[in-house]
């Protein structure tokens, strides 16, 4: 079991999680969320030893195996695959060979548990280095067909992303850690995946802004919240821990505004009893004594006892409302967590026709094409999701038809009214060395105004004057999103615009695609996000694209 006790981390005197407690048991699967730059990867290097907390300590068994997949890795460029496999399931014969000498041995010595254990964990490994579950994980994750021979370093960035996994995966980990391991998967790898996990006996942690993806794995949710930095654990599915925070937040606010009511009511008490206690007291300073009247006296007196009680009642019940507002049963008002705000302004009018491809081809002059003799129209308002295995030529398309790349046959025509707008996958059409604000500055009159856009992306202070180089992926796509809108543009191409987005922000991103009145063709692999935007999906398959039906299951 992978224990985490009273657990705190800081980052530049900004504290990213405090005090938080959880355990993972070998044969669980939980799914940790979160807004970016809530401390999440962090977490998971701290798991692993590359960090170390603040405060807290991790504990873990000795001979755990852990496996851990990070966001960003680095192979050995110049190694083959097949080196790299060899390596990572081990060398049959040594393995037979380091058998043969522990069995040895146990013969001789049958009650030594070291030998025993060393003599189990050989047996472990060479039925991982078995050739036929080697190449039947590779096949299952699209590296099959990739020649043993060809150098890691050639491969595309998706294949190493997929190589990388399946080097975690040959090392049967007890406990697996997984940094956004959705972000370069198509969706056949990730029902693969999905299935990986269900049938293995591994226990995993698993960072992930897919929905869907957390629905099919994982039975538990640990989200860290970006306000407490406290962790909060939920049973079930990612769709069964909404409901509980719906739930959750809505009790909140009725325990928020019945606290509201009774201060509400507290404080007019209080102003009662003051404004009781002053009248009274100007009625008794009015009584004129103009002699030795001992009646008036008395009276006097009496009221102004009656004044002194009533002001000392209304200083009591002061007092407890001081003492009731910093209470532990006070109720704290539920926080809007920041989130990406989008409005996309009216668009241009668009005719019927916005794109037609007739007998189109695309790729790269001098190479076979990746995609051929395509005939499809995309309409006015169309919502259409573009799908298919990575390298099957998704992006090449959409570059074809923003005038990126020439079509290597056929043509493309475009409504007369169309305004294309392309937010590419490696944000190209970002310049490095300017930051957020030279980006924008154009289309405003003062500095204010154009930092109040940004700040709708979630760029604010500072991040507006880095170049665009020192920006975060999550920020560069931000970034994009937010030059599109101020573009004006009535087409969007958008290619895997929800890879550096978290939770929160796909969500809001999804309404605000549902606000806009162009036409829309996105490639994406989240299918939570597909089965709620796309009206239609294109499939690439064979170098040929088909139209199906949503929901995605059609497509299949």
């Amino acid at each position: 079991m992978l224990a985490v006790s009273h657990l705190t981390k800081t980052f530049n005197l900004n504290t990213l999680f405090e005090d938080i407690t959880f355990s993972i048991n070998p044969d669980e699967r939980v799914g940790l969320i979160g807004p970016n730059g809530c401390g999440k990867t962090t977490l998971l290097r701290i798991l692993v030893g590359q960090e170390q907390p603040d405060e807290g300590q991790v504990a873990r068994p000795s001979t755990l195996r852990i496996g851990y997949l990070p966001q960003q890795f680095s192979l050995p460029a110049a190694f083959t695959l097949g080196d790299i496999l060899k390596e990572a399931a081990g060398d049959m014969d040594a393995l037979a060979a380091d058998l043969m000498k522990i069995t040895r041995a146990l013969a001789d010595q049958p009650a030594d548990h070291n030998l025993q254990t060393q003599y189990d964990e050989i047996l472990r490994r060479m039925e991982a280095a078995e050739p036929q579950r080697v190449e039947s994980m590779a096949v299952g994750l699209g590296l099959g067909e990739i020649p043993h021979d060809l150098q890691v370093g050639k491969l595309s960035g998706g294949q190493q992303t997929r190589l990388s996994l399946l080097l975690v995966l040959l090392a049967e980990p007890q406990i697996l850690l997984l940094d956004e391991p959705t972000n370069h998967l198509d969706i056949a790898m990730l029902e693969w995946l999905e299935e990986w996990l269900k049938n293995s006996a591994c226990g995993a942690l698993i960072v992930s802004h897919d929905r869907m993806f957390l629905d099919r794995t994982v039975t538990r949710i640990l989200e860290i919240d970006p306000l407490t930095y406290q962790m909060r654990s939920y049973a079930g599915n990612y769709t069964a821990y909404l409901e509980q925070r719906r739930s959750e937040i809505e009790a909140q606010w009725i325990a928020y505004n019945d606290q509201k009511a009774e201060v509400h009511r507290m404080k007019a008490d209080i102003a009662r009893a003051k404004a009781q206690a002053a009248y009274t007291e100007r009625q008794a300073s009015s009584i004129r004594i103009g002699g030795p009247d001992m009646k008036l006296k008395g009276f006097k007196s009496y009221q102004q006892g009656i004044a002194k009680k009533v002001a000392k009642k209304a200083k009591a019940r002061e007092k407890r409302l001081e003492r009731y507002k910093d209470s532990n049963e006070r109720v704290e008002k539920p926080h809007a967590q920041r989130m990406i705000h989008i409005e996309f302004d009216q668009v241009s009018h668009l005719g019927r026709l916005v794109i037609q491809m007739e007998r189109l081809s695309v790729g790269f002059a001098g190479y076979p094409a990746l995609i051929e003799e395509v005939n499809l129209q995309v309409r006015a308002s169309q919502r259409i999701a573009f799908i298919g295995p990575n390298g099957s030529g998704k992006t090449t398309l959409l570059r074809t038809l923003a005038g990126q790349l020439p079509p290597l046959a056929g043509r493309i025509q475009l409504g007369s009214s169309v305004k294309l707008g392309l937010m590419s996958q490696d944000v190209r059409s970002l310049q490095e060395a300017q930051s957020a604000l030279d980006h924008v500055g154009e289309f405003f009159p003062n500095q204010t105004e154009a930092r109040r856009f940004l700040g709708y992306s979630l760029l604010s202070g500072d991040e507006v004057l880095k170049p665009v180089g020192q920006l975060s992926l999550g920020q560069r796509a931000r970034l994009q999103l937010a030059l599109l809108v101020i573009g004006g543009c009535n087409v969007l191409l958008l290619d895997e615009p929800l890879n550096h987005l978290d939770i929160l922000s796909r969500t809001q991103f999804e309404q605000a695609l549902q606000t806009f009145k162009g036409t829309i063709l996105m490639v994406v692999h989240d299918r939570y996000f597909i089965e709620r935007f796309a009206q239609e999906v294109w499939q690439v398959k064979d170098k040929k694209i088909s139209q199906r039906g949503n929901p995605l299951s059609d497509a299949w």
